[in-house]
């Protein structure tokens, strides 16, 4: 099996279950006139803050990705970095960790940083933000404990048949994974490409390795604290702005922090959050009273509101980047 057929039916699979979700969701609309009503009479120009906020935090990812890169000696161009960064995000919403390597490919090939260091910086990267996270959820726990709590409980009764189906098709997936591997055992011994092989191999690690060691030699570790701690207030302040978009969700900083530390893990459950995150935000939403149809409307709505942000600023980036680069070509030319 090649990689190109394993992540169509990783594709397959996370898209799948993000329908899923969103037809399981309005399927349970109790009042669809009262839904409908919430997306009609929303205040649809809200987006152009969140825009400029969401499009703000990605550059300041940009900006605290480079921070990762300098004690390994190399100091990418911000628009290239920014360009990765966006065109990362725009894959991930098909095929999720695409974007980690296609971050990698393109600062490979526009500023000659070997692909397996970068792999490194990007893991550094992402055990920061699940730091991040766990602490978005303590502030969360100690200001909102009682819906923290409320939240937890209700996911755990989560539907029972689903979860069997789920780890059903994670089965399935793994052992294609399995044969995959013992395919490729059986290649190597065959071919007799052993020390090609491990020197590969070893070389990968070796990157890795060095990525994630640049965490620690970090030369500007309270700008990289700065900018983590910008990049989830922006977040936040996205997620309260939202709250006003849709008539009944008008609630303060406190249901965005429970909201926004929920409805993030969705982004890691389907590709983009599809399906996922308006199902957990709505969740938090309707524990603090707010009516069920509206609060899966504002969380559609905030969902949807990302994804275009994404979207946008994403095929952008992918009609900026070559042309960037060929201008900065021609410039070193010259």
């Amino acid at each position: 099996m090649n990689k190109k057929l394993l992540n169509i039916l990783k594709f397959a699979f996370f898209l799948g279950l993000g329908v899923f979700l969103v037809w399981y969701s309005i399927r349970n609309v109790e009042n669809f006139d009262e839904f409908k009503k919430s997306l009609t009479t929303a205040r649809y120009w809200m987006i152009i803050p969140v825009f400029l906020i969401m499009t703000t935090s990605h550059l300041l990812r940009a900006l605290r990705w480079k921070l990762l890169m300098e004690p390994m000696g190399y100091k990418p161009s911000l628009p290239n970095t920014f360009f990765a960064v966006m065109i990362g995000y725009l894959a991930n919403s098909a095929i999720p960790r695409l974007g980690e390597v296609l971050k990698c490919t393109i600062l490979a090939k526009y500023e000659d940083i070997p692909a397996e260091k970068n792999i490194g910086t990007i893991v550094a990267e992402r055990a920061f933000d699940v730091l991040c996270l766990l602490l978005l959820f303590l502030f969360a726990l100690i200001f909102e404990y009682d819906v923290v709590i409320a939240a937890y409980q209700k996911m755990q009764t989560t539907n029972a048949v689903q979860k069997t189906a789920e780890s059903n098709i994670g089965y399935y997936i793994k052992m294609i994974l399995l044969v995959f591997t013992l395919v490729l055992i059986a290649w190597i011994i065959i071919k007799k490409k052993w020390k090609v092989f491990i020197t590969k191999i070893k070389n990968v690690f070796i990157g890795i390795g060095e990525g994630i060691m640049s965490a620690l030699r970090l030369k500007h570790k309270y700008l990289f604290i700065i900018y983590s701690i910008a990049i989830w207030f922006l977040y936040l302040l996205g997620t309260w702005l939202g709250l006003y978009a849709t008539i009944g969700t008008h609630l303060g900083f406190g249901a965005a922090l429970s909201g926004l530390a929920f409805a993030s893990l969705g982004m890691v459950l389907t590709p983009g959050g599809i399906g996922s995150y308006a199902i957990l935000l709505a969740m938090i939403l309707k524990i603090y009273g707010v009516n069920g149809d509206i609060a899966f409307a504002n969380g559609t709505l905030q969902w949807f509101a990302q994804f275009i942000i994404v979207l946008v600023v994403g095929f952008i980036c992918v009609i900026l980047l070559p042309i960037y680069n060929r201008k900065k070509m021609d410039n070193s030319i010259l």
